[in-house]
């Protein structure tokens, strides 16, 4: 590997850092534009630099690269290094990250102006970047561990950005705590690793699987357990905190309440990925425990379809997008349960271009709305903003996996190889993701058609008002709407049915159902017209024609169905009432149990008794002392002959 490369692997990580430092620190000195522009440029040198590694991976036919930068400590012979893996699998994932991240730095200029904390907020989205790509880039589990922390702690400071409004750090605060809830998971899988296998390196735990294959441990006295399977599910609940899955889910629509350009980083490319893409790296350790495998097709699958249900019932444009990410996170983990972990991770891409540019459109509807977010207030913006409303409509179409377009060649891929897996789960999961598709494509059209058509609902002021917002806004949109359309046509053929991602990702011959479908895959073309007959292609179809009828045919449909349907709308709204659960039994019973250890143990224990108490009992013996200590000639003379006495008895009797 020539030197070069590792000195160009080391400055995409490094530049997005500099620029945040400069920012963070410097942002009074430097100023709103060069706070900006030191960070644009920060993540766009990163951005190139991450093209010129594909392609050296991709078109060149580089070898993979694996080296440490180096040795953070040394513990019992155990080594924790900073270093980089470089192949097919996270280069691709470098190109996502910085060029969606480059997107969204521009799209803020227009976003935050004249926001107070605008340096702030740059120098917190390309740290943002620099700790995705330290994750993506880690070439062991503790640089992996250090990254997924990172991202964290940034999501924490971006969601609650504005700290004066009470809804920000509510968010902010649950987004924490729950990630905590994942983590905690994630680092017990990582103590296991290292544990069994006595090593952090991936290269070396991969290649002894073998050792570990069969062993078990006793977590409950007279029950074994698979070690390979428990580190695994253990690894995942971390996934499912970061990657937001049921139950570790309910964070995700919260984190709205942080600015528009912030939820389209963590939505699109950055901190819900996480999880994605830990599993897929970590794919030579899930082939080894089949029962994982379907904890996550199962878990996935939930995702997906009770998750989608949710957006039907929500008015919030933010918040429809980021229920869409849900379902389509739910999709991705369905993948990797099926051991489609390449068509997982293509949807990953895929979904990252479409996402990003969904919550970019809805950011330029709120501006140009003056912040209302409420879709029941909008409707006819079409003619206001041409270049919103198309890019709207094409990320609509790839979200819904309309022919043609990024999200219907990695979705149906899924939705194939689910169909053909034989973990168990799959026949839930299959449902669920065909289920699915009719539900993304109606309240993906039911968000379209209320905004963009149909009757002007906003007020007069506003419409007065109403325009396209500038470059710095629309260009994104642009720029994210190409590959929305192309990227799925241009990779489809090598990352769902080819080899495009080499020995990074392993699948054992039982599960390869990627590789059954590439037997009777004829090109992107012949997909296209052979979806034509199949359910996704119909559903789709059916729901948009759905959304049509009911908001633009029949708008009074809507509230008729609310009406007869209570119950059910009631549950929707109160997202299956996990919340109210979690603020119950979790939140109110830590509570309870704090009230409870502060009265009976804090002020009854450890005040009453152990303080107080002791503090009189010495006050007790002090008035007792104090009183032989009269100062008395005669009492210290009779206490002496007393003495006497007293030993001259015991003398006698002795």
């Amino acid at each position: 590997m020539p030197d070069n490369m590792q000195t160009i692997y080391i400055w995409i990580v490094l530049a997005p850092l500099i620029g945040s430092i400069i920012a963070g620190l410097f942002g009074k000195k430097v100023g709103r534009a060069g706070a900006h522009w030191v960070t644009i440029i920060g993540v766009g040198v990163s951005c190139v630099l991450s093209i010129i590694v594909f392609k050296h991976m991709v078109f060149d036919g580089a070898d993979p690269f694996n080296g440490s930068v180096y040795t953070w400590l040394v513990s019992d012979g155990v080594k924790f290094e900073i270093g980089f893996l470089i192949d097919k699998l996270s280069a691709m994932m470098m190109v996502v990250v910085t060029f969606v991240s480059l997107m969204v730095h521009i799209y803020t200029i227009g976003y935050m102006h004249g926001d107070p904390g605008y340096q702030r907020f740059f120098s917190y989205i390309s740290l943002f970047t620099f700790s995705m790509l330290m994750l993506v880039m880690s070439n062991n589990f503790m640089q992996l561990f250090f990254g997924w922390e990172a991202v964290g702690l940034i999501s924490y400071l971006l969601i609650g950005f504005w700290f004066k409004k009470e809804t920000a750090i509510y968010a902010n605060m649950k987004a924490f705590l729950v990630n905590r809830v994942g983590d905690f998971g994630f680092l017990l899988g990582i103590a296991g690793v290292l544990m069994y296998f006595g090593t952090l390196d991936y290269a070396t735990v991969f290649a002894n699987t073998d050792s570990v294959v069969g062993k078990t441990i006793q977590i409950i006295p007279g029950s074994d357990w698979s070690v390979l399977t428990l580190i695994c599910i253990c690894l995942f609940i971390g996934a499912m905190g970061k990657s937001a899955q049921v139950p570790l889910h309910v964070w995700l629509p919260d984190s709205m309440e942080g600015p528009t350009p912030i939820s389209a980083l963590i939505h699109a490319a950055t901190m819900v990925t996480a999880g994605i893409y830990m599993v897929a790296r970590m794919s030579p350790l899930f082939e080894l425990s089949e029962t994982a495998l379907s904890f996550v097709i199962v878990i996935g699958a939930i995702t997906a379809l009770f998750m989608g249900l949710l957006g039907l019932v929500q008015n919030d444009i933010k918040r429809v997008v980021a229920y869409s990410t849900l379902s389509q996170l739910g999709y991705m983990t369905v993948a990797l349960g099926a051991s489609a972990y390449a068509a997982g991770i293509f949807h990953l891409m895929t979904h990252a271009f479409f996402k990003a540019l969904l919550f970019l459109a809805a950011g330029s509807v709120i501006i140009a709305m003056h912040h209302e977010q409420d879709m029941r207030k909008m409707g006819g913006l079409r003619k206001y903003m041409p270049i919103t409303w198309i890019t709207s409509l094409i990320g609509s179409l790839a979200l819904i996996g309309a022919p043609g377009f990024a999200g219907f060649f990695s979705k149906d891929s899924i939705i194939e190889a689910v169909g053909l897996s034989t973990i168990p789960g799959s026949g839930f999961a299959y449902f669920a993701v065909l289920g699915g598709v009719f539900v993304t494509a109606l309240y993906s059209f039911r968000m379209y058609f209320l905004v963009f058509h149909g009757k002007e609902r906003m007020d007069e002021h506003t419409r007065s008002h109403l325009h396209e917002p500038s470059w710095v806004v629309t260009v994104p949109l642009i720029l994210l709407a190409i590959p929305s359309v192309i990227i799925g046509f241009i990779f489809v053929s090598d990352m769902s049915f080819g080899n495009f991602f080499g020995d990074a990702i392993k699948v054992l011959p039982q599960h390869d159902v990627l590789g059954q479908l590439a037997e009777n895959y004829h090109g992107p073309f012949g997909m296209i017209l052979h979806s034509l007959v199949t359910w996704p292609f119909w559903l789709a179809l059916a729901g948009v024609a759905t959304a049509w009828f009911l908001y633009m045919k029949r708008p009074d449909i809507p509230g008729m169905i609310q009406d007869k349907l209570k119950f059910v709308h009631k549950v929707l709204d109160n997202k299956y009432y996990v919340d109210r659960f979690n603020e119950i039994v979790f939140a109110g019973g830590s509570r309870f149990l704090g009230k409870l250890l502060w009265q009976n143990g804090d002020v009854r224990v450890i005040d009453g008794v152990i303080i107080n108490g002791s503090a009189k009992t010495v006050g007790w013996i002090a008035g007792i002392v104090r009183r032989l200590q009269t100062g008395y000639l005669y009492n210290y003379a009779f206490a002496m002959i007393f003495g006497l006495l007293f030993l001259l008895g015991v003398f006698v009797l002795a």
